[in-house]
């Protein structure tokens, strides 16, 4: 990295999201390098990576968030950080959720504190310094009715939404006590290219465009609000370059749709692209299934943002995605959950 540039260092950046955010930062922002940092776990991969590895800008390191002493040079190398990395599967959650801990919480005080304690004298490319931390909506709990906006409390019902709560106040505790430029964001449901097979849209294709039967939790009416990634993204991007620090942004279509009518889509769209019939299977429900979630996303709106990517778009993209993974001979085998 060069000296008098500004560099953003992105966790989790060979994820499904993170991976989005680095090559629209990489367009977007010309004058900018960016490190990608990354476990290289299950769920990221550095063919997410292919387009950024391209650019003369990018850097990839191969490190765990939660190993202080492989991630206080990288902090200290960077003007910003955009922090993705964390473990996101609520089944895996509900199997075990000490990962969940030690990654989403641990790892983001690790990361904290080496922002902190990165050298006085500012970023290294002497613009603005900002801590940006991911998180998702899931950290309100269920709403029967009604939207949350930032204020609402916290009422998280599955360890893995309970880990990224207890990392938000994590971070927002380190602009309160050491004036860190912290802005937090709450997303939800994004999909699209790139997502790993274990969440339920990418599941639900590759039952769908074999013919065979997706897999609905209980009776399928748990309604979520769906963004594509590409839209969250862009969100990211601005709160990166315009965000208050000390602040909280949700970031939703604030349109939700229920996962049997999410599956019922993914079948039509299936359909027209193979000929295939396929079917839903109504399958045991996940333990304390949160109903619904719906969020306020006015103040992100205020900042001029809005999701531009409609549903029915987002999905076709997505299945043609799906479709090209799946003529691939070298798709892993693994277990297939929604």
């Amino acid at each position: 990295m060069s000296l008098g540039e500004p560099v953003c260092l992105v966790t989790g950046g060979a994820g499904f999201i993170g991976s989005h955010f680095v090559d629209l930062l990489l367009r977007e922002e010309p004058g900018w390098r960016v490190l990608t940092v990354d476990r290289l776990t299950y769920a990221g991969s550095l063919a997410n990576l292919a387009s950024a590895d391209r650019n003369p800008r990018h850097r990839f390191a191969r490190a765990d968030i939660c190993d202080r002493e492989a991630m206080r040079p990288l902090v200290a190398s960077a003007d910003r950080v955009v922090h993705f990395g964390a473990e996101t599967h609520v089944d895996r959650a509900i199997a075990g959720g000490v990962p969940f801990a030690r990654t989403n919480m641990f790892g983001t005080g690790v990361l904290l504190d080496e922002f902190r304690r990165a050298p006085a004298a500012g970023a290294p490319g002497g613009g603005r310094r900002l801590f940006l931390h991911i998180s998702t909506d899931e950290v309100y709990g269920p709403l029967p009715f009604g939207r949350a906006d930032e204020e609402a409390p916290l009422l998280p019902t599955n360890p893995y939404a309970a880990s990224k709560a207890g990392a938000d106040l994590l971070a927002l505790s380190y602009y309160a006590t050491h004036g860190l430029p912290v802005v937090v964001a709450r997303s939800a449901n994004a999909y699209g290219p790139r997502q790993h097979r274990e969440k339920m849209i990418p599941t639900f294709f590759e039952a769908a465009l074999g013919g065979g039967a997706l897999p609905v939790y209980g009776d399928g009416r748990q309604v979520r609000e769906w963004m594509f990634v590409e839209d969250l993204c862009r969100a990211l991007l601005r709160l990166l370059r315009s965000g208050e620090p000390g602040r909280i942004y949700n970031i939703g279509a604030e349109k939700g749709a229920a996962n049997l009518d999410m599956a019922e889509r993914v079948l039509e769209l299936a359909r027209r692209k193979t000929g295939r019939v396929g079917r839903i299977e109504h399958v045991a429900d996940r333990p304390g299934h949160d109903r619904r979630y719906a969020i306020d996303a006015s103040r992100m709106r205020a900042l001029g943002w809005e999701p531009e990517v409609p549903l029915d778009e987002g999905l076709e993209r997505t299945c043609h995605w799906v479709a090209a993974r799946l003529a691939d001979s070298r798709v892993e085998a693994g277990p297939v959950t929604a």
